[in-house]
């Protein structure tokens, strides 16, 4: 991991593991869930929408709004622009196997899975530093659902979560990692240190976002403490993996501990 621009940059190979780092494939790969999640939420609550959706996507469309742009389609197009602009300054190749995106869904669910068991090891962990029972209920809290989704019925949690796994995905890894990583270069920081750093700190953002605002989860070690790994694996997935299966396996964890795994 010696620079982040290197490593986040699909060559212009076909063969799967650079492929699914191309913007193109990652768009494709992305826009069932985005659109799922854009008509699920007017579905749900109609032209109160902007009452029900996911954090991250709240503040990047209210930074819109403080700047004037007030429609509400704005965010998931300018998304779509985004990754359509990358894909064309990097020169990819304007082609979407169907195999890939199946093996993209697969890595996903894997990941989710990895991250699911991450979180029962630190709950097991903490609950023998402290030898005092549960610690908390370790798979749901690491979610960070407030009173109100987790009481919501199940399709009304699962767009949520299917949101969270993009728009946190856009807002943390997307935006806010590069952004880290070059201001750490004009700094002067070496390579190296400044892809670690900029890891690391979009990591600690992203733990400390859900405790912050009117709806922020109470403050728990556990909780931060999770949260912040699973920044750091959804980072290195961005880095390692593209922004595709980053954001497919945030989503798919999600709803893995939101929604089916609820009751078990």
């Amino acid at each position: 991991m010696s620079r982040l621009p290197q490593l986040i940059a699909a060559s212009d190979e076909s063969d799967y593991w650079h492929q699914t780092r191309q913007p193109l494939v990652s768009l494709a790969f992305l826009m069932p869930l985005l659109l799922t999640y854009e008509l699920g939420v007017l579905q749900i609550n109609g032209l109160a929408s902007e009452t029900l959706r996911n954090g991250a996507d709240f503040w990047m469309r209210d930074w819109l709004w403080a700047a004037g742009l007030q429609l509400a389609w704005l965010l998931p197009c300018l998304i779509i622009l985004m990754l359509l602009v990358w894909h064309v300054c990097g020169r990819y190749r304007w082609r979407v196997p169907t195999e890939t995106l199946c093996g993209m869904a697969a890595e996903s669910l894997l990941y989710a899975f990895a991250l699911v068991v991450l979180g029962q090891v630190q709950e097991a962990a903490f609950r023998h530093l402290e030898s005092a029972g549960p610690v908390l209920s370790g798979l749901t809290t690491s979610v960070g659902r407030e009173s109100s989704v987790a009481l919501a019925s199940e399709w009304v949690r699962a767009v949520l979560f299917i949101g969270a796994g993009v728009y946190e995905e856009v807002l943390f890894r997307l935006l806010l990692l590069p952004v880290l990583y070059f201001a750490l270069r004009l700094l002067l920081v070496p390579a190296t240190w400044a892809t670690w750093l900029a890891v690391l700190g979009s990591s600690l953002l992203f733990a400390s976002a859900h405790h912050i605002g009117a709806f922020a989860e109470e403050f728990t070690a556990f909780a931060f403490t999770f949260r912040t790994l699973a920044g750091l694996f959804f980072a290195g997935l961005f880095v390692c993996r593209g922004f595709g299966i980053a954001a497919g396996c945030h989503a798919a964890y999600d709803i893995l501990v939101g929604v089916l795994l609820t009751d078990v």
